[in-house]
């Protein structure tokens, strides 16, 4: 018994948080697009001619989110969570797929660059650090808690009009102030339309986050679509960089982390090296998978020193004479399909085929469904 109680004392020091909440270092591909739609302010959608025009444009974006060879997904994951987190529309995470097409180290010839392509000037005036060795404007982390900042204080300059918001983002907040007193309009009953004096790439904007919205929503409905999202996605973490750290491929080894991928997501750094400025540093990276450290330490327990005692027996079999009962969910507002399926790790088309449906069929609230095959008489 004093040899047991040693052996789960230092079980006790290997596993400091058994039971408790830990960072998890994925996460479902189809909960990110989730999050974003649920955070978007205006979800409708219109099939005017610009609109069209814009989808055409962007057909590339649902693409990249599926494709498990891109890290867009990631991203997008890591900047929908910084909205939702200051209860910003989830529109805005759309910017960067217009700026930059969600690529960190994205340059414009013009001088802007990263994700939200911000000039040197209005980096500067929004503290995000651009000195030799290191531009912050192609850090995601640097760039994005910046760029959120601006868009929650142009959210409220405008009464919380989103589309007034991105107006101001690409033009300039005095522009659009402009724009509403020469067309006899105040912010809180803007017709963004309507306004005059903007330039036409201003006004298309809105239209072409509105299009990129619609895009992503109308593939909701496309089984392939919905079946390459429900992936495991890494999440992305702002990680303090320690004092001694001097490139970053060093890091990511230190850490079990792929350095090319690291790289990628931090082009900020020159070369992956870490110049010290004046502030504490921060590498956006994948969290490492928790169990690989508990796993690493517990294998300093020899094994001779677990008891079987401690094993949980495992639940007796069901007999061969059980009552299969059969599992029914009954819809909720808002609720999709793909939603349900994935709660109950069930597959799409099966749980559609089981209750007579297709992937153009919607859901009403109050909808019973069925969750399992009927038994095989």
């Amino acid at each position: 018994m004093r040899r047991l109680a040693v052996v789960i004392a230092l079980l006790a020091l290997a596993l400091p948080a058994i039971g408790a909440e830990m960072p998890a270092a994925t996460r479902n591909g189809g909960d990110i697009y989730q999050a974003f739609h649920d955070g978007l302010a205006d979800p409708s959608c219109d099939q005017d001619g610009s609109s069209a025009r814009w989808r055409k444009h962007f057909a590339s974006a649902p693409k990249r989110l599926a494709s498990q060879d891109d890290e867009v997904l990631a991203l997008f994951g890591y900047v929908v969570d910084a909205l939702r987190e200051v209860h910003l529309p989830t529109e805005y995470a759309l910017i960067p797929f217009v700026e930059s097409g969600y690529k960190p180290g994205a340059r414009s010839p013009g001088g802007p660059a990263g994700l939200w392509q911000m000039i040197a000037v209005t980096a500067r005036n929004h503290s995000v650090p651009i000195r030799a060795g290191y531009d912050g404007r192609l850090s995601p982390i640097d760039s994005t808690k910046a760029a959120v900042r601006y868009l929650k204080t142009l959210h409220g300059m405008f009464a919380g009009d989103w589309r007034l918001a991105v107006m101001a983002y690409n033009a300039g907040e005095y522009r659009v102030f402009g724009a509403l007193k020469r067309s006899g309009q105040v912010a809180r009953s803007a017709d963004p339309d309507k306004l005059v004096g903007l330039s036409g790439i201003t006004v298309a904007y809105v239209r072409k986050l509105h299009a990129l919205s619609c895009l992503l929503d109308q593939a909701d409905d496309r089984e392939d679509w919905l079946r390459a999202l429900d992936r495991p996605v890494p999440v992305l973490s702002a990680e303090l960089l320690p004092a001694d750290a001097g490139s970053l491929d060093r890091w990511s080894r230190d850490h079990g982390l792929d350095a090319g991928r690291v790289r990628r997501l931090n082009p900020a750094f020159v070369d992956g090296r870490i110049v010290r400025g004046d502030r504490a540093m921060r590498v956006l990276a994948p969290i490492a998978p928790a169990l690989g450290a508990v796993a690493s330490t517990a294998q300093e327990v020899p094994a001779q020193e677990v008891s079987i005692e401690t094993a949980v027996p495992a639940a007796p079999a069901a007999g061969a004479g059980a009552t299969v009962n059969q599992r029914t969910h009954i819809v909720s507002r808002g609720e999709s399909a793909w939603k349900i399926a994935h709660r109950y790790q069930l597959d799409l088309a099966q749980l559609l085929a089981r209750n007579g449906l297709d992937a153009h069929s919607r859901l009403r609230p109050g909808m019973v469904l069925k969750l399992d095959a009927d038994p095989v008489e």
